[in-house]
C-alpha cells in the first residue's frame, strides 16, 4: 500500500481507501467485518462511514454502517492505527426520510449528529468530520449547471464551521472536510477561516471518474493552489465502468438491478462512454474496474481513492488496482474517448 499526507494536517491516509455504504443494506454485519479485515490487512488505513448510510437511505436501516464498523472496531482493538471518517447529513433531499426533524447544518444538528456517531462508532474522536452535502441550493449529486435560486439559507457556512470548531477543540473532531462541494463552497470554507481564525477544511469527498471529470474544471485547480485535496468516490460510477451494465444488462444482486433509484449513471451517453472504456479496457488486456480506479488513482489533486464493494472478491479486484500503471497509449486512448464522450454523467 502506499501513503500520502494530507495538506495541512498530521493524517497519513492509503491511497486506497474503503468506502462502507453498503454495509446494512447489501452487506450484513459479517459481510462487513470481512471487507474491513481484508482491506487493513493489505494496508489500507482510511475508512469512510456516514451517519445516513447504508443506501438507499431508510429510517429502519440509517446508522448501521457506523454500528457495524464500530463493532470491528471494538473487536478488533486497533482504532489508533487508522483514519476513521464520517460525515454529518445536510438537509434533506429528494423526499427522503429526514435523521432529525428540522435537519439544518446547526450546532444543534452537529451535536446530535457527531454524538450519535460517536456511540455508534464506539470511539471517542473522528479523525476526518465531513459535511455531507452543503445546507444551501446547489448543483451537486449529478447536477452540472448552477440554477439560480433566490431561497433564503437558514444556517450560513459561518455558523457551520463555528459549530465544527467548537467540537473540534472539545477533542471530538481532528479534521474538517467537506463533501459534494461547489468550487464556491471550498473557497468560502477558506476565507471564513482565515478570517476569523477557525480551523480550515482539509479534504474535499467528490465523485471523480471516467464518466464524471467535473472536478477538473474548478476544484482541481484549488487542490493545487489551496491543498484542498479530494477523497475521490463513486470511482467506478455505481459499478457500470465494470461493464456488467451494458446492453441492458441487469447482474443479479447489483445495486442498480435491485434499487432503481440509481439512475445517475444510466443515461445514453454514460452508456455510450462506458462501452468505449471498456473496450480500451479489452484491446489492452486489462480489467475495466481496475483501469478506472487506475486512472483516479493518478491524479496529482486526488489524495485517496474511495473503494466500495458489495462482495469481497470485488473488493480484492479493486485492491489489485493499485499495481496496476496506466502506459501512455492508454491514457491517450482514455483522452480519445474523453473528448467524445465529455462529462456523460456530472
Amino acid at each position: 500500500m502506499q501513503y500520502h499526507r494530507i495538506p495541512h494536517s498530521s493524517l497519513e491516509i492509503s491511497t486506497l481507501g474503503l468506502g462502507t455504504m453498503t454495509f446494512g443494506e447489501q452487506n450484513s454485519e459479517a459481510d462487513a467485518h470481512a471487507q474491513l479485515d481484508y482491506a487493513v490487512h493489505q494496508g489500507v488505513n482510511l475508512i469512510d462511514v456516514a451517519e445516513m448510510y447504508p443506501v438507499p437511505p431508510r429510517p429502519e436501516t440509517q446508522g448501521l454502517t457506523e454500528t457495524y464498523v464500530g463493532n470491528w472496531l471494538k473487536q478488533r482493538a486497533n482504532r489508533e492505527k487508522l483514519v476513521i471518517a464520517t460525515k454529518v447529513s445536510g438537509p434533506s433531499r429528494n423526499n427522503d426520510a429526514g435523521i432529525r426533524p428540522n435537519q439544518i447544518l446547526d450546532r444543534r444538528n452537529i451535536r446530535d449528529a457527531l454524538d450519535a456517531s460517536l456511540k455508534r462508532l464506539q470511539t471517542d474522536y473522528i479523525d476526518l468530520y465531513q459535511v455531507h452535502w452543503p445546507q444551501r441550493a446547489t448543483n451537486c449529486f449529478g447536477k452540472l449547471g448552477y440554477t439560480w435560486t433566490d431561497n433564503a439559507v437558514p444556517v450560513t457556512l459561518l455558523e457551520t464551521l463555528e459549530a465544527l470548531t467548537e467540537f473540534q477543540r472539545a477533542g471530538k473532531i481532528r479534521y474538517i472536510g467537506v463533501s459534494n462541494e461547489t468550487p464556491w463552497g471550498v473557497m468560502r470554507y477558506l476565507q471564513l477561516a482565515e478570517k476569523h481564525d477557525l480551523p480550515r477544511i482539509v479534504t474535499i469527498q467528490n465523485p471523480y471518474s471516467l464518466v464524471n471529470r467535473s472536478f477538473e474544471v474548478g476544484l482541481a485547480e484549488i487542490t493545487q493552489r489551496e491543498g484542498v485535496e479530494l477523497m475521490a468516490y463513486s470511482c467506478l460510477g455505481f459499478g457500470t465502468l465494470t461493464g456488467k451494465y451494458l446492453n441492458g444488462a441487469k447482474p443479479a444482486g447489483a445495486r442498480n438491478t435491485l434499487f432503481s433509484r440509481f439512475t445517475r449513471y444510466s443515461g445514453e451517453q454514460t452508456q455510450h462512454a462506458v462501452a468505449a472504456y471498456v473496450d480500451v479496457a479489452k484491446r489492452h488486456n486489462l480489467d475495466p474496474a481496475q483501469m478506472a480506479l487506475a486512472f483516479v488513482r493518478r491524479q496529482p489533486f486526488v489524495a485517496s481513492t474511495l473503494l466500495g464493494a458489495t462482495t469481497l472478491e470485488q473488493l480484492k479486484t479493486n485492491l489489485e488496482s493499485l499495481h496496476l500503471d496506466l502506459s501512455e497509449d492508454v491514457l491517450e486512448e482514455l483522452e480519445a474517448v474523453n473528448r467524445i464522450y465529455t462529462y456523460p454523467a456530472p
